[in-house]
C-alpha cells in the first residue's frame, strides 16, 4: 500500500499515525499546535471516586430512585452556559436504548459523552476524549458496551449490508475473533479492546493514566436490568 499506511499495520499504529499526521498538518500550515489550557474549575474527585459516583448513580437508576431530575434545571443551565465541568466521560454505543445520563442518574454538565455505533475508538473519538480529560478534567473514562448490540451482532453475522455500515466491522472483528459468536461475550470483549486501544493509542490519555489523574475502564450495560457491570 502506498502512502503513510503500510500493509500489516495494526489498528493501534494507524490510530497513532493518524493523530501524528493531524498534528503535522497544523505545523505545516503555520498554526500553533498545543493542548488547550485547562479550565479553571474542575471536579475535585479522584478517579476512583468518580467511578464510584457513576456506579452509585446506576444503582439508583436500577432501583428506580433517580435524583438528577430533582435538580433545578434552570439553575444548571445558567451555570453551564459558559463552561462545563464534567467529572466523567463515557464512550457509549449510539444505540437509542442507552441513555447515558439516565443510566448513571446524572444531570446537565456532569458527564462528557461520546457516542458511536459499537462504542469504537477512532481518531475523532480519541480527540474528543482527550479534550474531556486534558482540558475539562474528567477523572474517569468509561468505555461501555451493551447487551443486544446491533453493531456487534452484524459483525458476527458478516452479511452484506448497505452503505457504510460495514465500515464498523473491521473495528469489532478482533473481539469476535477473541470471544467467538456469543453476542454477550463478543460485546464485552469489544468494550475491553476499545478501552485498551484508548489507553495505548492516545499519548495524552496514556500520560494521564500513568500519572494517576485519569482511569480508563471497560463496562457492560444490560438493557433488561439497567445494570452496569465493570469489566476490569
Amino acid at each position: 500500500m502506498k502512502g503513510p499506511f503500510r500493509q500489516g499495520w495494526s489498528r493501534r499504529e494507524l490510530l497513532r499515525t493518524g493523530l501524528t499526521a493531524t498534528a503535522a498538518s497544523f505545523v505545516a500550515s503555520g498554526l500553533n499546535f498545543a493542548v488547550p489550557s485547562r479550565v479553571q474549575a474542575q471536579s475535585s474527585l479522584t478517579p476512583n471516586a468518580a467511578l464510584d459516583e457513576l456506579m452509585a448513580g446506576n444503582k439508583r437508576f436500577v432501583a428506580g430512585g433517580l435524583t438528577a431530575h430533582e435538580q433545578d434545571l434552570s439553575i444548571l443551565k445558567r451555570h453551564t452556559e459558559e463552561k462545563q465541568e464534567p467529572f466523567a466521560a463515557v464512550l457509549s454505543c449510539a444505540d437509542s436504548r442507552v441513555p447515558v445520563e439516565l443510566v448513571f442518574d446524572q444531570s446537565i454538565g456532569h458527564i462528557f459523552v461520546a457516542r458511536v455505533a459499537g462504542n469504537l475508538v477512532t481518531p475523532e473519538i480519541i480527540g474528543s476524549l482527550e479534550y474531556g480529560a486534558a482540558v475539562l478534567g474528567t477523572k474517569v473514562i468509561l468505555v461501555m458496551g451493551h447487551s443486544n448490540c446491533g453493531a456487534v451482532k452484524a459483525t458476527i453475522q458478516g452479511k452484506e449490508v448497505p452503505g457504510q455500515i460495514s465500515s464498523l466491522f473491521p473495528h469489532i472483528q478482533p473481539a469476535v475473533d477473541q470471544a467467538g459468536p456469543n453476542l454477550e461475550a463478543a460485546t464485552q470483549a469489544n468494550a475491553k479492546i476499545q478501552a485498551t486501544l484508548l489507553r495505548e493509542s492516545s499519548t495524552v490519555i496514556a500520560g494521564l493514566v500513568k500519572s494517576g489523574s485519569v482511569k480508563v475502564v471497560a463496562a457492560y450495560y444490560d438493557l433488561g436490568t439497567g445494570g452496569v457491570k465493570l469489566l476490569e
